[in-house]
């Protein structure tokens, strides 16, 4: 019988996803808040819903007989997907609950507390009075519910909260900023995958950032990751507490950690419990030949536990984006990809850039060879 997959968002980083349904021969349909996302042409039906709406996911999930409802890549969707499989007995990883303390940056924190190993300091605000009671400086001012780096700026003083937080506050839906103590070390992504309350797979790469802009908005991601014997380890026993805490027990996961530059001690930014947007899965495929998206989809529908053995070693890799300044029109001549391994367009030359972030917009992506002393 052929499997009915709701994806809900057909952004970028739901067509890894959609492929991969369709290529298995699945019937996928799609649901999102505009009808412009580039993954539209794919699927094989459509309905224009907003993907946190759980009352008209459901309903669509419903209608067309749905097997699973899931996503890739985005914070928003998961509450969503795991309220709609709760209501109508469909297969998933995570409660509804978690996926909840997940997607909120401020219930995260407070669900970890404040004796939890690797939680920073922080501070809600809802009002700009509220926010000048922060004094961790330098610190992140973020929306509490928002994705992709929106509204994310760095503070050094009253002065700078003064001047950022309007706007920080109007990328969230519920008008709640959060100010974090800002970490100043090394950033890394985790991936790590759970059957049955054990992390069968984990890998840690190293984040490279545009450290011009702030916010850390993403510009490549590096294998292998360039921490210590020691620091890895303190991240790994980071991740395996979070997801243990979380009851991530089965299923994909997603970390950002930074480290202490002087100690190595690692502080969680955030996590989710999903893949990441990042098609990090594309990258861990090529080094280690495991592949997380299959993995995810084939046990979720049919709950077959995979074996990870990935390739004891690997050459240095990067998944780096082409990335422009939204609202310039674009030109895929202007960018090198002759190292390429593997290229993906989101624009085609001509195209106006989408402000998502406001700084600078990911257009594209490569995975490609890391050179000998290349990143030195």
């Amino acid at each position: 019988m052929i499997k009915r997959i709701l994806i809900l968002g057909a952004g970028n980083a739901q067509i890894d996803a959609i492929r991969f349904c369709k290529q298995h021969g699945f019937t996928v349909y799609g649901c999102s808040y505009t009808d412009a996302d580039r993954g539209i042409p794919l699927l094989d039906g459509f309905r224009r819903i907003d993907i946190r709406d759980v009352e008209n996911v459901s309903a669509y999930a419903s209608a067309i007989g749905a097997d699973a409802v899931y996503s890739v890549g985005s914070d928003l969707a998961m509450p969503t997907a795991a309220a709609v499989s709760e209501r109508l007995s469909l297969p998933r990883f995570i409660s509804s609950e978690t996926a909840r303390i997940c997607q909120n940056k401020e219930k995260f924190r407070r669900f970890l507390g404040p004796d939890f190993e690797g939680n920073l300091p922080y501070k809600k605000a809802r009002s700009l009075d509220d926010a000048l009671f922060f004094d961790a400086f330098p610190g992140i001012m973020k929306p509490v519910d928002s994705q992709g780096q929106r509204g994310v700026c760095t503070v050094r003083s009253r002065e700078e909260i003064e001047a950022q937080f309007a706007r920080s506050r109007s990328f969230s839906a519920s008008g709640t900023v959060i100010l974090e103590q800002l970490v100043d070390g090394p950033e890394v992504s985790v991936n790590v995958y759970r059957q049955d309350g054990r992390t069968v797979f984990l890998l840690i790469s190293a984040r490279g950032v545009f450290g011009e802009y702030p916010g850390g908005i993403i510009k490549e991601h590096l294998l292998p990751h360039g921490l210590s014997k020691a620091g890895e380890q303190r991240v790994r026993d980071l991740a395996e507490r979070v997801c243990a805490k979380l009851k991530i027990n089965d299923g994909p996961a997603y970390l950002q950690i930074k480290l202490d530059r002087v100690r190595e001690q690692p502080y969680l930014i955030e996590v989710t419990p999903r893949l990441d947007g990042c098609h990090l899965w594309r990258l861990i495929r090529h080094c280690c030949g495991v592949d997380l998206l299959e993995t995810s989809f084939l046990h979720l529908l049919d709950g077959a536990c995979s074996s990870f053995q990935p390739r004891p070693a690997f050459d240095a890799y990067r998944l780096r984006f082409l990335c422009e300044q939204p609202g310039r029109v674009f030109d895929r001549a202007r960018y090198d990809v002759s190292g390429a391994e593997y290229l993906e367009w989101y624009y085609e030359t001509g195209d106006t850039v989408r402000p998502l972030n406001g700084f600078m917009e990911k257009c594209g992506y490569v995975i490609e060879p890391v050179h000998p002393g290349e990143n030195e």
